[in-house]
């Protein structure tokens, strides 16, 4: 892929997704199918400037891969969801 933009087709904004956010400090996407964990990780500190502690993904039953990155202590999901317009 040529650029971390296409990594990432869309946030995940649901009333469970609010609650992670806020709780755990993680922002859930969905995202490109043939991206790895070590891919998303790198790409979300480049677009975001912020240190990413752990990415979870899993594949939903609709075939779409859904990624929970946790960040780390020192920068708040809050403040990147205000920034993607979530909040």
């Amino acid at each position: 892929m040529s650029s971390y933009y296409n990594f990432f087709k869309r946030p995940v904004v649901t009333e469970n997704t609010f609650s992670i956010i806020e709780e755990q400090n993680k922002l859930v996407f969905i995202v490109d199918r043939t991206v790895n964990k070590a891919q998303i990780k790198e790409a979300f500190e480049k677009i975001f400037k912020v240190k990413v502690k752990r990415v979870n993904s899993l594949i939903t039953p609709q075939g779409e891969k859904k990624a929970f990155v946790k960040i780390s202590p020192e920068f708040s999901a809050s403040d990147i969801a205000i920034n993607l317009g979530i909040f």
